[in-house]
């Protein structure tokens, strides 16, 4: 949900909090649904980011939220910021910066160091009769002691909390797994405090570990807690793409304030503010350029290499550089409001989510423990009723190695794992690139849409005419026609007439002239009509054939033949007359974007089928479908906004599953309609909103590429689930048959959460 929906909830908040102690989707599933048992709370749990994203009502309080999660079992605070203009919550918000916990890595190391130092010993003494002496196992006994407790202890915590509200996490199992090697261990010793020394007279014997599986608890404590950290470095390399947007933005600007030029933080500009930006500098802010001009690289909100020429009037945005010129900037948007807090928040909404195939694999976990806790029963008691009424030291022994063994390898650290470190992967990625995933469910429907609706202006061509060709009558010269009509539309604020008076500008300096088109006396426009206006002594009149009857300009046959054909051949085509007679027709025509054939055809390979959109008419459309390859009977020309809507629920009702990729306010409620909505970063905030996905950049050669990550995370996620849950289908009934030491189920484990993490960072080189 957006932030402006939430906030369009009467008396609703959304809090984030950092919370720490949780290891698994279990523990993610218990604090949503203790916080989703205070009224009108609802929160998303992310376990890669620790992290969780509340909406609160107003009869709720913070304290109350971060004493839920703590009644849980663990610890949260608020971190920054509340989204409330409500009153009563707009206090400070606690921010999350020095003050925060050390990185979940940073507090295993020690724990790792000690277990790996002492365990050495411990594994040498009980493998390998060369290094065993007279008592070897009491030595054993006390240096694997502090290994499964302080070093453990993470795993103890985690259980017995989860003990205390009668639920158990794959803690509780290592936990279990880990005490019971250990507790067994010690009692053989004591039971038998001669079990690793020989009797008198027999030192020659050769002594052997007996039934003391010490070095079980160690080792297995060691590689969960060498998975553990290698699993927090990881994770905290997936959320390195969204630290790194969030830190692009420009900590200082230069503000003009009575003539004097100072310096300030950024986060203290205020809307209005002049800004100057020198050549190499970031950009501090949203604004619009009020002097200068320069070419600004927005590679880092935008994802495009070429940098972007603006002037005057020109919007730029924050955390992008100027390369060139010195820049005049007026702040429009500030803090909270800019593009690139907007990005941010999108994708950390995005990274916070639940897709389908996550809620399936969270509702496995719930029931995952206790089944395993009842088949290591099971296990144990099956090779005690195996060996008869007679059991043997030997017996036993097998039994409990078998049941420990089903314990360690069933601990679902992948599948927790599995979900969120690929969405974590694959939207970092994506914002790097200018692709902003708004949720998890998008993944889903990027997989099974198969056809996508384009609409024509600024997704497929640039929305910018320019001069296609002239068509001259009697005796005037094309460039005369061309400099008197530039000359009078100058003056206009209409694309066509700005087309044309660019066109006409560029043509007089090509040519060597002044440089500059003659000035107009007595301008006067008609919205809808044309301009008219005495350029050089002479009556200029420009614009549509009605414009021209309503001043008494009369057009031959031969002339308004000529206007049809270029309208038929797709142009926008303007009439000038000079002095009343008509003097020629200037053919305009919407631009194509450079990528957008090659798009077309990247579009088709991901298996879509592309259907042009828009309001313009068949001829230009279809001229339009043409020059990118679309074929002519997927042209809807001549839409409405409302007829947007109406194509997309055609198709929907005909089988279709529809993506829709559009940048005005007119295409907001069909990008809402559609099945997928791609909004162009460029396009209008509201066209922004309404989509699911939002290129940043101006290429439809992002969407195909949004696309291509959007499906590419999905398939990485569904590969993290299919070895998770491979791996304990495979591993249980190995383990539960003898055939897997404890020891080998332990590395095990943590080497499947490891590759399911690693598998998941592969999408960091997506499209290098």
């Amino acid at each position: 949900m957006s932030r402006e929906q939430l906030l369009d909830q009467p008396g609703t908040r959304v809090i984030e909090l950092d919370i720490e102690g949780m290891t698994c989707a279990s523990c993610v599933s218990r604090v949503e649904r203790k916080l989703g048992k205070l009224d009108g709370v609802e929160a998303t749990v992310n376990l890669p980011l620790d992290s969780a994203r509340v909406s609160v009502p107003a009869a709720v309080t913070d304290a109350q939220i971060t004493a839920t999660v703590d009644a849980a079992g663990y610890k949260a605070r608020v971190r920054g910021g509340a989204l409330s203009p409500y009153p009563g919550h707009d206090e400070p918000a606690v921010r999350s910066g020095d003050d925060a916990a050390a990185h979940p890595a940073a507090r295993l190391r020690p724990r790792l160091i000690l277990a790996a130092i002492l365990t050495i010993p411990v594994f040498l003494l009980s493998m390998s009769p060369a290094f065993q002496f007279a008592h070897w196992g009491w030595v054993a006994g006390a240096l694997a002691l502090p290994v499964v407790t302080w070093a453990a202890w993470p795993f103890h915590r985690a259980a017995a909390v989860n003990a205390r509200h009668l639920s158990s996490t794959m803690d509780t199992l290592v936990s279990i797994g880990v005490a019971a090697a250990y507790v067994f261990s010690a009692w053989q010793l004591f039971a038998d405090p001669w079990m690793t020394a020989p009797p008198p007279g027999m030192e020659s014997m050769e002594m052997g570990s007996g039934g003391l599986y010490f070095e079980v608890a160690s080792v297995v404590t060691t590689f969960l807690l060498l998975g553990r950290y290698l699993e927090a470095n990881a994770r905290q390399k997936a959320g390195d793409a969204l630290k790194a947007l969030l830190n692009l933005g420009a900590k200082d600007a230069t503000v003009l304030r009575d003539g004097q030029e100072l310096q300030i933080p950024a986060d203290q500009l205020a809307p209005g503010d002049l800004i100057v930006v020198r050549p190499g500098e970031k950009i501090a802010t949203d604004g619009v350029v009020v002097d200068g001009s320069s070419a600004v690289d927005a590679s880092l909100v935008t994802g495009e290499s070429v940098p972007v020429e603006v002037g005057p009037d020109s919007p730029v945005t924050g955390a992008t550089i100027n390369t060139s010129g010195r820049l005049l900037v007026r702040a429009t948007r500030v803090g909270a409001e800019t593009t690139l807090a907007q990005m941010g928040r999108l994708v950390s909404q995005a990274q916070s989510g639940k897709a389908p195939i996550a809620r399936l694999a969270d509702r496995i976990s719930a029931v995952f423990v206790p089944v395993v806790l009842a088949i290591a029963v099971m296990t144990f008691g099956a090779w005690l009723l195996a060996a008869g009424p007679a059991i043997s030291g030997a017996e036993l022994r097998a039994a409990f190695t078998a049941a420990v063994a089903v314990l360690v390898i069933a601990c679902p650290c992948a599948l927790g794992l599995a979900t969120p470190v690929g969405l974590l992967a694959g939207t970092g990625r994506g914002a790097q690139l200018g692709i902003l995933i708004r949720g998890p469910q998008v993944l889903e429907d990027t997989r099974t849409v198969d056809t996508i609706l384009l609409d024509k202006t600024g997704t497929v061509t640039t929305g910018r005419l320019a001069v296609d060709g002239t068509a001259v009558f009697g005796p005037f010269h094309p460039a005369d026609v061309l400099r008197l009509a530039g000359a009078v539309e100058a003056a206009s604020e209409h694309p066509a007439a700005r087309a044309i008076a660019a066109s006409a500008l560029l043509a007089e300096r090509s040519s060597g002239g002044p440089g500059a088109l003659p000035g107009v006396v007595g301008f006067r426009s008609v919205p809808g009509g044309g301009v008219q206006g005495t350029v050089e002594g002479r009556l200029v009149t420009a614009g549509r054939t009605g414009w021209l009857e309503q001043n008494g300009i009369a057009t031959a046959a031969a002339q308004v033949e000529a206007l049809s054909a270029a309208e038929a051949a797709g142009a926008t085509a303007v009439w000038l007359a000079v002095d009343g007679e008509p003097a020629g027709i200037i053919s305009l025509r919407d631009t194509l974007k450079p990528g957008s054939a090659a798009a077309i055809t990247r579009l088709r390979g991901l298996g879509l089928r592309p259907i042009l959109l828009t309001g313009d008419n068949a001829a230009v459309a279809a001229q339009v479908a043409a020059a990118v390859g679309i074929a002519a009977e997927d042209v809807f020309a001549g839409v409405l906004p409302e007829g947007k809507v109406e194509a997309v629920r055609k198709l929907q009702a005909a089988g279709a599953t529809v993506a829709m990729a559009g940048d005005g306010i007119n295409d907001a409620a069909a990008l809402a309609q559609a099945d997928l909505g791609i909004a162009m970063g460029s396009g209008a905030d509201v066209a922004i909103e309404a989509a699911d996905l939002t290129v940043m950049g101006n290429e439809l050669g992002q969407v195909a590429q949004a696309i291509e990550l959007s499906r590419r995370t999905l398939a990485t996620i569904k590969t993290n689930l299919f070895w998770a849950f491979f791996y304990n289908a495979v591993g249980i009934p190995v383990a539960a048959l003898g055939l897997l030491n404890p020891m080998i189920a332990g590395a095990a484990m943590a080497a499947s959460s490891v590759l399911v993490v690693a598998n998941s960072l592969r999408l960091r080189s997506f499209g290098k």
